[in-house]
């Protein structure tokens, strides 16, 4: 009888406020007992489910797996207790490794001092080398004395996909964009229209969705460069990506023809661009497309980070008018750090979700039926 590959483990994390919507999409993706913490989802599971949530989940920034943990008061003793974890179980030799540390109300006070002893420590125990751009970081989490040790699995933050090369300004992150559809209730089979689509996250992710296709199909994460990584067993998980033939499409307009361009562009990197169609257009000009009706999502200008807030209300007005004349039957949702824009629509935007940390603001997702 085979033996079932060990647990440990498993850390999720997500742009903080969107906990509950990832748990959701664990859940969904029968990640077993899916448990939310501060900044993400814990859960636990093997390497084949650390290669999956990388794989498959859009709402992952970064999978953590969790590989060894001891009490320490004293920088030597972080540095021999280092040494004797299973290193070897975990890393290859001759793949160089970071060292990445925090620390929080302990008696080892000094991150760099830490890091220190654990780069020794990591040297002498298995001859690794150390380099500040080295293709895996530990990841090691100094908290009441609690010392955690943490393999970042994936890379690069799993918002790249590998597809956006042209980017608006003030672009919002695919994962994030996911949980938002996610928190509207899209389910693949709507109609999705922004009128304000930038470099086309929102409409690219819903097709992405409808058709299946996983986010992180066309990407390398770091969990390739480590001991436990089987190429063949991977390969074998790549190919489950069942692709549909969806029956929804996807809008996106703005007034800038180079946004529209980009759109297109990024649209025909991801695989989509037969789902979707962009238009160069004012957002107060918009029409619903054929077909029953849908979600309107838009992540407008807020701001605080383009610049002057004042001429947004009456952009926020004038899509308002257009949505509630032309898009009855129609979900809208809004994404903006300022409630005081949401109304200005004129629609009945109520805010029942979190706030999310988004760039060093807070936004939030307002909705409506209309």
């Amino acid at each position: 009888m085979t033996q079932a590959p060990p647990k440990f483990e498993i850390f999720a994390t997500t742009a903080p406020g969107f906990e509950k919507a990832l748990a959701a999409e664990m859940t969904e993706a029968g990640f077993k007992k899916p448990k939310m913490m501060p900044g993400g989802v814990r859960f636990r599971g093997n390497w084949h489910d650390v290669w999956r949530a990388n794989l498959t989940l859009r709402g992952a920034v970064k999978v953590l797996a969790r590989v060894g943990s001891f009490q320490t008061i004293q920088l030597e003793g972080l540095k021999n207790l280092t040494a004797e974890l299973p290193w070897l179980t975990h890393l290859s030799p001759d793949v160089p490794v970071k060292v990445d540390v925090t620390t929080q109300k302990s008696k080892i006070y000094h991150a760099g001092a830490a890091q220190e002893r654990i780069e020794n420590a990591l040297r002498d125990a298995i001859g690794v080398q150390i380099s500040p751009d080295a293709p895996v970081t530990i990841k090691v989490r100094i908290d009441n004395n609690m010392v955690t040790f943490s393999l970042d699995t994936s890379g690069d933050s799993l918002h790249k996909r590998g597809f956006k090369a042209a980017v608006a300004k003030a672009p919002l992150r695919e994962t994030m964009a996911a949980m938002f559809l996610r928190q509207m209730g899209y389910d693949g089979t709507q109609t999705v229209l922004d009128p304000m689509c930038g470099s086309g996250t929102f409409v690219i992710e819903a097709a992405e969705i409808a058709a299946g296709l996983l986010p992180g199909r066309e990407r390398s994460f770091a969990f390739e460069h480590l001991a436990t990584f089987d190429i063949e067993d991977y390969a074998a998980l790549r190919a489950t990506d069942a692709t549909t033939a969806p029956t929804a499409r996807f809008f996106g307009s703005d007034r800038d023809a180079g946004a529209v361009r980009m759109s297109e562009e990024n649209a025909t990197r991801a695989g989509v661009a037969d789902l979707c169609t962009f238009t160069k257009m004012s957002a107060g000009d918009i029409t619903p497309p054929d077909g029953p009706p849908g979600i309107v999502i838009v992540n407008p200008p807020y701001g605080s980070r383009i610049g002057d807030k004042k001429p947004l209300f009456a952009l926020h007005a004038s899509l308002g008018s257009a949505l509630k004349k032309r898009f009855a039957g129609w979900q809208v949702g809004l994404v903006t750090t300022d409630g005081s824009l949401a109304k200005s629509t004129g629609l009945p935007m109520n805010s029942r979700f979190a706030p999310v940390a988004h760039g060093g603001l807070s936004v939030k997702l307002y909705t409506c039926d209309l």
